[in-house]
């Protein structure tokens, strides 16, 4: 695998890890009325990008050299 090739995956696991985690931690919607605060997620997207991002990683970190 070329080295370039090696580093665009590198970055874009990093990135897309990051970005992952990020949509998972930060609450979508919140409503607050009075003392009362509800706050709702959806991770699907999240873990999809997570795992993307791990697989852009072991493909930059385990691919063959040429």
């Amino acid at each position: 695998m070329n080295k370039t090739v090696k580093t665009v995956l590198l970055v874009a696991g990093v990135v897309l890890l990051g970005y992952g985690i990020y949509t998972m931690v930060v609450p979508e919607a919140s409503m607050s009325v009075g003392p009362l605060s509800v706050e709702a997620q959806d991770n699907t997207n999240a873990y999809i990008t997570i795992g993307l991002g791990v697989v852009a990683l072991l493909a930059s970190l385990l691919g063959g050299k040429k």
